[in-house]
């Protein structure tokens, strides 16, 4: 059976502003990958650890699709570029996929004055 692949509204766009090239390889990628076993775990499709954004990875090079399996569709969430430990999405880092993302640095808790 093959899946629905969908793109939501930002990954649309985050599709567009790739290369040509960056496009087609993530465009095969995604087919290769996706369309008719989007659960299987391998190299390139990880599970991620419970979020709200999305269940699951898909590697391509140095670019990430963060997706949903629902029914029989796969819904692409977000489209971005692994630099380092970070995931940028459109030039900004992104951290809604992480269940617990870095505290900000500080001295202490808030309203403690020492």
């Amino acid at each position: 059976m093959a899946f629905e692949i969908v793109y939501g509204e930002n990954a649309e766009s985050q599709l567009k502003a790739l290369t040509a090239r960056e496009r087609k390889a993530l465009v095969v990628g995604i087919l290769a990958r996706l369309l008719h076993q989007p659960t299987v775990l391998t190299q390139a499709v990880k599970k991620l650890r419970p979020n709200p954004i999305a269940e699951y990875q898909l590697t391509v090079g140095d670019l990430r699709v963060l997706y949903n399996v629902e029914a029989s569709r796969v819904v692409v969430v977000v489209i971005g570029r692994k630099v380092g430990e970070q995931l940028l999405v459109e030039g900004e880092v992104y951290r809604e996929h992480q269940d617990h993302p870095p505290e900000p640095s500080g001295n202490g808790a808030a309203g403690d004055s020492g």
